[in-house]
């Protein structure tokens, strides 16, 4: 058994470990970073960049049946080739992760330690089982998995996560997708356009991430004219069917009546877990929430003993790569300044699902304002419908809706919920002004050009303007922002 002294260790070599890794060296030499499996992070092998990948090719598909509507008529029928498009899926994949290996070769070879850890004590490591670690400090950075039902596993091959969708060589006849949240919104439609036969279902009728009911509602019913999508579906049995590479699905359809549904695949989307559960939390004094996960300070995440520091995924916070750089960043500094513990800057909250219209959602949701001021009545919501929006229309986007949110008495813009084209776009602006505790009036001062899908942005602040009664009425025909708008 081999034994390792030193000040940080940090466990997980993804997006969050190898943040937190850089941050600390900063401060001291003494910093191992341990990886039980491939290193690589899950964005760039199975996350945000394969699967943007996919969605171009769909998209790609998805203008050229557009395109009569602009008086354009493609000659021919459109052939896609499953076996082109996920061979350029997995070359582009294999060239993103490429660059974040070419960061870990840097890292020297007496800092990466092969394995996977387990607390022995609070500051005491076990790796597999040929290294012991003691640490002063210790940062968990292990990342998240997909979580499902286990039953589920008794359809063997057949059942299929974000991962395996990325190493297929060929696209499948038909695929049922089971979580219409970020991932199953963006593969299902992806692959629908892609020439798969999809069917979304879920349970609860949770749509995206969504929280205010009247975009949800816009979501849900946008989504169902493009493709079969139901998000509180009623599953009658789901079963391998023998001596076949399927699965029969038997539901009750939107007509109430029994439907059966052959598939190649079943895609589970239907959330993820933080990969705390295998660290032998049990042998430390932390303190865990419902979940099962350390508690940690939003602004340091420093958890209840104070030489445990937690970032990434694994914290259960917020899992989009931007929030784990920054988790990483507040994390591996304070546990290398250690005692000397600092608040790192925590940014507003954006998020983006790249469906088409996409979804984004800025600041404080519908749902956490309604629990926090709903009550009282102390905040207002402007809207803007982008089915006439001008520049919208103009590129035959005119689909979704915006809702912005502002604070009674100080007229601080507070969060946005959107479904809309460029949605993630009118988000980092919208971020932006969040973050600089911008009220609405401030931001209507800003300049607008015409003709841009933003000026529907200006539209609902203007309506929320008026709502907080800060501003002038509504004018049905605004000069200012020329026609169309």
């Amino acid at each position: 058994m081999n034994t390792l002294n030193v000040d940080v260790a940090v466990i997980g070599g993804g997006t969050a470990g190898l943040g937190a890794y850089r941050a600390a060296k900063a401060y001291t030499d003494s910093v191992v970073m341990i990886e039980g499996g491939p290193y690589g992070t899950t964005c760039a092998r199975v996350g945000c960049m394969p699967s943007k990948l996919l969605i171009a090719a769909a998209e790609s598909v998805h203008q050229i049946e557009k395109a009569p509507g602009f008086g354009i008529h493609p000659q021919g029928e459109i052939v896609i080739n499953g076996r082109e498009v996920m061979d350029r899926v997995k070359r582009e994949r294999d060239r993103f992760v490429g660059f974040v290996l070419e960061g870990v070769d840097e890292i020297p070879a007496e800092d990466k330690l092969a394995g996977y850890a387990k607390f022995i004590d609070n500051n005491t490591l076990l790796v597999d089982d040929h290294t012991q670690i003691n640490a002063k400090r210790i940062v968990i950075a292990t990342g998240s998995r997909p979580a499902y039902p286990a039953v589920w596993n008794e359809l063997g091959d057949r059942l299929v996560i974000n991962d395996d969708v990325f190493n297929w060589d060929d696209l499948p006849e038909a695929v049922a997708v089971f979580g219409p949240g970020v991932i199953g919104l963006e593969l299902g439609q992806a692959l629908h356009r892609l020439g798969v036969k999809v069917k979304l279902f879920g349970i609860g009728g949770q749509v995206g991430p969504l929280t205010d009911p009247e975009i949800m509602g816009y979501a849900d019913k946008a989504f169902k004219e493009e493709f079969y999508l139901d998000a509180d579906v009623k599953i009658e049995s789901m079963k391998r069917i023998e001596g076949e590479d399927k699965v029969e699905i038997q539901f009750i359809n939107h007509d109430g009546e029994l439907e059966t549904f052959i598939v190649d695949y079943v895609l589970a989307a239907t959330g993820r877990r933080p990969n705390v559960d295998k660290l032998g939390l049990e042998n430390t004094s932390l303190k865990l929430d419902e979940r099962g996960v350390p508690a940690a300070d939003y602004y340091t995440l420093q958890t209840s003993v104070e030489t445990i520091f937690i970032a990434g995924d694994a914290s259960n916070q917020i899992p989009l790569l931007h929030e784990a750089a920054d988790q990483a960043r507040i994390a591996g500094d304070n546990a290398g300044r250690f005692p000397d513990i600092r608040a790192g800057l925590r940014r507003s909250v954006i998020s983006a699902v790249f469906s088409d219209p996409q979804i984004a959602m800025v600041g404080e949701t519908y749902k956490q304002l309604q629990t926090r001021l709903g009550t009282c009545g102390c905040f207002a919501t402007g809207e803007v419908s982008f089915e006439n929006q001008g520049r919208s229309r103009v590129m035959l986007r005119n689909k979704g809706m915006l809702h912005v949110y502002g604070e009674q008495g100080t007229g601080r813009f507070l969060g946005a919920e959107m479904m809309g084209p460029n949605a993630e776009h009118l988000a980092h602006l919208l971020a932006w002004a969040h973050q600089n505790k911008m009220t609405v009036s401030e931001m209507l001062d800003m300049p607008f050009y015409h003709p841009v899908i933003e000026e529907g942005v200006r539209t609902a602040l203007r309506d929320l303007n008026a709502k907080l009664q800060l501003g002038p009425e509504m004018i049905k025909h605004c000069l200012d922002c020329g026609p169309g708008c």
